[in-house]
């Protein structure tokens, strides 16, 4: 098991490069699976939730040859050598469950686990599972296992509208219609960049989608995909958190590899607070001094605040000045970070999906646990800003999602290292 020793204090510095999007990669690499052609991925974050979805589509019959120093996957599958994606991997890494709608589409059957991934609250499948259903699939479920079949081979096209704009869901259902007969219409779906992109690459291998971005997605379907390539965007959930970091140490930060419009609700919001953010076309500048000023914040699907930057603003506002107000309303379990912020001498209050703030000048280091991936990321922020030396363990949850983090923030001047 590793951690993070930080010794705090010291204001970030510098310019630092946003690596590609963990959210966008795992479902684009579900939807290579469409296609007997190789699809070949570019700039790929080094991630164990990469690896994973790696491992997942090969335990399925692809060919995946990973190349690091080019940055790039390929991924290739001429034949369909499974159809089960087995606990194991699914348990590890919920994005997983994302191959049902790939394997229905291409082999017109499916068995995958009920999925895992971090501990922070109910993510039920059911939406996925209706939008299939209507789609013609028979669907069963038992024994932690959910199997799909096509009683003709083929989903079929259909109106679908979810009941919450899910991203797993819409991700799910949008490359399962890709290879459906005739038209499927999702309403009230999910909106964010990730989907986007995502819709951008199964576009350019063929398939008929419009209005990816907006809250209803229509698919066209089309009798086969080709292979393409395809760049990963930028993670703004990476950028916001560098951001947050940056504001919160005082610091001089300038972020390339970012769309400004994707960090829109973590720039209102530092701004908020009293910090300087420039944008330009592919980078921001944020610069700060001083304590920050106590904000509220509420969760919403996008373009809404994201649920992902929760807990990194919660130890950003720990050293606000006045009391603010944070409430969760995607996951009932994401204020597990509270506890171990409290152990650095954190003055936070939860009422149910609300955390009430009382800002303090300055947080003491001490040795916690990161007990989901953004729930790590909020301790390492405090730590970067905190008095003494903060030691972060359980850091495997952290290295799912942010590649190599340390390195990014010794680059901007931060006192931090990995230890085993």
């Amino acid at each position: 098991m590793g951690a993070f020793v930080i010794k705090g204090g010291k204001p970030l510095s510098g310019t630092v490069s946003v690596s590609s999007s963990k959210n966008a990669i795992l479902p684009i690499i579900s939807a290579c699976l469409l296609t007997t052609e190789e699809c070949v991925l570019k700039q790929i974050p080094g991630l164990d939730d990469v690896s994973g979805m790696c491992e997942l589509v090969s335990n399925l019959g692809a060919n995946v040859e990973v190349n690091g120093r080019a940055r790039k996957i390929s991924i290739s599958t001429p034949q369909l050598t499974g159809h089960t994606a087995d606990y194991e991997l699914v348990s590890k890494l919920r994005a997983s469950f994302l191959v049902l709608g790939s394997l229905l589409a291409r082999k017109g059957v499916a068995k995958v686990a009920l999925p895992g991934g971090c501990p922070i609250g109910s993510r039920p499948v059911d939406l996925h599972l209706k939008g299939f259903e209507a789609m013609g699939a028979e669907i069963t479920t038992g024994h932690g296992y959910v199997e799909a079949r096509c009683p003709d081979g083929k989903l079929k096209g259909a109106n679908i509208y979810l009941d919450f704009p899910s991203v797993g869901a819409t991700e799910n259902l949008l490359i399962g219609a890709v290879l459906a007969e005739g038209r499927t219409i999702i309403e009230n779906a999910a909106s964010e960049p990730e989907i986007v992109d995502l819709a951008s690459m199964l576009t350019k291998m063929g398939a008929r989608i419009s209005g990816a971005g907006t809250d209803t997605i229509v698919i066209e379907g089309v009798e086969k995909v080709h292979g393409v390539e395809h760049t990963i965007m930028p993670d703004r959930i990476e950028a916001g958190t560098i951001m947050t970091a940056a504001a919160l140490t005082g610091g001089d930060v300038t972020l390339t590899n970012v769309v400004p419009e994707h960090l829109k609700p973590v720039t209102a919001k530092l701004r908020e607070s009293g910090v300087e953010v420039i944008e330009g076309v592919s980078e921001i500048c944020v610069k700060s001094s001083g304590r920050p000023t106590a904000v509220d914040i509420k969760t919403h699907p996008f373009p809404g605040f994201p649920t992902d930057m929760q807990a990194q603003f919660s130890a950003y506002l720990c050293f606000a000045e006045g009391t603010s107000m944070i409430v969760e309303t995607i996951f009932e379990n994401r204020f597990m970070h509270v506890n171990e912020l409290k152990r650095m001498g954190a003055q936070i209050r939860l009422d149910g999906r609300t955390a009430i703030i009382e800002g303090s000048e300055k947080l003491q280091g001490a040795q916690v646990r990161a007990t989901d991936l953004r729930a790590g990321a909020a301790l390492v922020i405090a730590g970067l800003a905190a008095n003494g030396v903060t030691e972060v363990l359980d850091i495997h949850h952290i290295d799912r999602g942010y590649e190599f983090i340390e390195n990014k923030f010794q680059r901007l001047g931060a006192d931090i290292r990995r230890v085993q």
